[in-house]
């Protein structure tokens, strides 16, 4: 059987002052001094190397300088939403010393992406356990933390006393079998391995940590739900409000998951049923709310609450995608086609996430997750490519909406509350990109779900409404429902 494990998660603390020795390396000389001291250099190579695949120097120097070192650090302020200047100042530096699990965050999935339990029955076991809580106690924050992703999705935990459930967790220190030796107190907190055989799914704790069920030492509740998340085949989120965002902290909210960590525990096993009573957080504490949780009868396209996940025009036709449905509403013609979307493009078996469409090329090209496909006439050509086609950093493996603006010859993504534009004439990323949907697109405060250009306006979907946008005079001039524009 083919095993498939998602990269081992570690949490880290990167220990500042007095707690770092002076570097072993010898920096290499440069033409001028380096404003930053060698310990902040030598814990920001550290850094990159492990979570930004910044290549090590075979010489063993530091440098502070170069396209490769610039760029990862520019990678990682992008992903931690910091000014992207390639300077180790002083925030970009406080977030490398924060508490964190170790995970790479920018890392090439296509090997590993989608990994998943084969089945919706889970069991798990707890084999040693630690010292500074009662067994029953953590017996029951075990249990609480599995509970928390039961009750997003499809999944059922059941606790087993023998060493062959599926995850085995367990309380170690230093060296413990599996080539991720722990480092003593207030260093490496956790690690989990991706789904598979073996050692997959397995959860192992830092016995020399202090684990506690409050706000001292290290919340086990709070760090057992993260690394159960990667357990299960989730990767890191850039949302500050996610479970699985990358940084440890111990101030959290009663409801665990925003939005985004249910739709994506949801895109890799069943969708939630069953569970009226969950209560997600709020969009106003998670503003990167990805899309519909709860799937409906997708012919009913008068609901009230119908929403798309992408909207293109196609030639003399515009399109409109959920899930794996498609609405072909003809210019010139009152009726609409309707059906699953490969009835009409055989070669597409999934839904669309995105889609935009190139006038003068008479071309549309449909976006899912992280692959495209260029549609010509009523023809798919070819197979899809990788999204990383248009100059996306490696990090972005899905974007929300796209629409292109013949006048300015750009195509805009959007991703969460952030956007790229892209020159479709020198067919390059424009520089200084991602920058904030909200100082471009004033009025657009939610997640934008489809996005279309015509007759000089764009027009956002969000949820079940429409925003007509002029985006000359920066500002929405109309509201209208999703509905509507299927001739409800």
């Amino acid at each position: 059987m083919h095993v498939m494990l998602l990269s081992c998660c570690v949490l880290v603390l990167l220990m500042p002052g007095p707690c770092f020795t002076a570097p072993t390396f010898m920096p290499e000389e440069e033409s001028t001094p380096s404003p930053e001291p060698q310990v902040d250099l030598k814990l920001a190579t550290d850094y990159l190397q492990q979570y930004y695949n910044l290549q090590k120097d075979p010489l063993g120097r530091i440098k502070r300088s170069g396209p490769s070192f610039t760029s990862k650090v520019k990678d990682m302020q992008i992903f931690f939403g910091l000014n992207a200047t390639g300077v180790l100042d002083s925030d970009t530096l406080e977030v490398m010393r924060n508490p964190r699990c170790g995970v790479p965050d920018v890392e090439e999935y296509s090997d590993i992406q989608g990994t998943r339990w084969n089945k919706n029955v889970i069991t798990y076991s707890i084999g040693r356990y630690t010292r500074d809580l009662p067994r029953s106690t953590v017996d029951s924050l075990i249990e609480s933390a599995f509970s928390v992703w039961a009750r997003a999705s499809g999944l059922t935990f059941v606790s087993s006393h023998t060493r062959s459930a599926d995850i085995m967790v367990e309380f170690v220190t230093h060296e413990h079998g599996d080539l991720y030796p722990f480092d003593g107190p207030r260093g490496t907190l956790a690690h989990a391995f991706g789904p598979g055989l073996g050692v997959g799914g397995d959860t192992h704790f830092d016995d020399d940590e202090r684990w506690t069920a409050g706000e001292t030492g290290f919340n086990l509740f709070v760090v057992a739900a993260h690394e159960f998340g990667h357990a299960l085949g989730l990767k890191h989120s850039r949302n500050p409000g996610s479970l699985m965002y990358p940084t440890y902290t111990s101030l959290h909210p009663a409801n665990l998951l925003s939005r985004e960590d249910v739709a994506n525990i949801n895109a890799l096993y069943s969708p939630v049923r069953g569970h009226p009573n969950y209560a997600l957080r709020g969009s106003q504490m998670n503003p990167w709310v990805s899309g519909s949780l709860f799937p409906r009868r997708l012919q009913d396209k008068c609901a009230p609450d119908m929403t798309f996940d992408a909207v293109s025009t196609l030639g003399d036709a515009t399109f409109f995608f959920k899930d794996r449905y498609l609405w072909i509403k003809h210019n010139a013609q009152y009726g609409i086609k309707e059906g699953p979307i490969s009835n009409f493009m055989p070669k597409i078996e999934t839904s669309i996430d995105a889609a935009f469409w190139v006038p003068r090329r008479s071309t549309a090209y449909l976006i899912h997750e992280s692959m495209f496909w260029t549609v010509k006439g009523s023809l798919v050509k070819g197979k899809p490519r990788a999204l990383s086609h248009f100059g996306f950093p490696a990090w972005v493996q899905d974007v929300d909406a796209a629409v292109h603006v013949p006048k300015t010859g750009r195509t805009f993504f959007f991703m969460h509350d952030i956007y790229w534009s892209y020159n479709e004439n020198r067919k390059v990323m424009d520089f200084g990109y991602p920058k904030y949907i909200s100082e471009r697109f004033p009025g657009v405060n939610a997640t934008i779900n489809a996005a279309i250009h015509k007759e000089g306006f764009i027009y956002f979907f969000l949820g079940p409404q429409v925003y007509k946008y002029d985006y000359t005079q920066k500002h929405v001039v109309g509201v209208e429902t999703a509905n509507s524009w299927l001739g409800c």
